[in-house]
């Protein structure tokens, strides 16, 4: 089988359209067809079905895609081997939520290398689900996956499908951080009702659809939101623009001290969650992983200790 054939499915999955993942792949529409045809005659089985607004996946395609994404992956990693200086780069691979006190410990867990030969550093900052698909499927040493406790059951299943073992890191509640000089810094007890003139700071690709942490007690939420794709933006809108606010996991103080901002307590309904670290119940933790663990498990411990003294 020619494995550019793997890549040429995969953008066609990803895309749900053959025009256009020829596009991206730069070849010609009719060249795309013809190959996936030719490896679906090998194969014996259709991978998409062709429909008026495009191509869909079938049953077979489904279970085929899954390991032709694994095979890719394995496949780039053993190119990555040939790029190593004397065979003696180390890769170390990890996807974490967007969570300032696990940035903090990822910070120190670098800081505290001492690297003999070269090495080469993945993080990757997502949702729970590509986490659990970047640890089990596309070579990541491990992950955190953050979630809510009424979800719990549906991520112990799922990591119990996909072989991965857990450790929970943490268990607490989301807080609000806003400027100093937001008019709710100052006051006392911030209740949900308080946030509905304001405007909202939110991940755009971590929002849980379900979550209902930001809802007052009649279920409205807030109706002014800016969506964010990276931690730098966040802190540079609640910094600079005094209106906005963001729930979040508990900040380091050093994080707040720079950025100008406070964080307070806001009682609501369902915002108890989990961090939870993950890994390949045949994955044997090595030097790197366990240093990594201790780094993020003492960042957590130094902002739980600073929130509630």
């Amino acid at each position: 089988m020619n494995t550019l054939y793997l890549n040429y499915v995969i953008e066609v999955e990803r895309t749900g359209s053959i025009s256009q993942a020829s596009q991206n792949l730069f070849m010609a529409q009719p060249n795309l067809s013809k190959a996936i045809k030719d490896l679906e005659h090998d194969l014996g089985y259709n991978i998409f079905k062709r429909t008026n607004s495009g191509v869909v996946v079938t049953e077979k395609g489904t279970e085929f895609l899954y390991h032709a994404r694994k095979i890719t992956e394995q496949l780039n990693e053993m190119e990555k081997i040939s790029e190593r200086k004397g065979g003696q780069s180390t890769c170390f691979k990890i996807s974490i939520p967007r969570g300032s006190y696990i940035a903090n410990g990822f910070t120190a867990f670098v800081a505290g290398l001492e690297i003999p030969h070269g090495m080469d550093i993945t993080i990757n900052e997502t949702n729970a689900l590509q986490t659990i698909s970047n640890v089990a499927d596309r070579g990541y040493n491990m992950g955190i996956i953050r979630y809510q406790l009424s979800d719990e059951e549906n991520f112990k299943s799922q990591l119990k499908n996909n072989k991965l073992e857990q450790q929970t890191i943490w268990e607490f509640e989301y807080v609000l951080v806003m400027s100093k000089n937001h008019p709710l810094a100052s006051k006392e007890k911030i209740h949900v009702e308080d946030l509905q003139e304001y405007m909202q700071i939110s991940h755009g690709d971590i929002e849980i659809p379900h979550a209902k942490h930001n809802e007052d007690e009649s279920g409205k939420r807030s109706k002014k939101t800016i969506y964010v794709y990276e931690r730098g933006s966040q802190f540079d809108l609640l910094a600079n623009v005094p209106t906005t606010y963001m729930w979040v996991s508990p900040i380091p103080d050093s994080y707040l001290e720079k950025n100008n901002l406070v964080q307070r307590a806001c009682k609501t309904k369902n915002n108890r969650y989990k961090d939870v670290l993950i890994y390949r119940q045949d994955y044997k933790l090595g030097e790197y992983d366990k240093l990594f663990q201790n780094k993020i498990y003492e960042s957590k411990v130094e902002v739980a200790s600073a929130q509630y003294n």
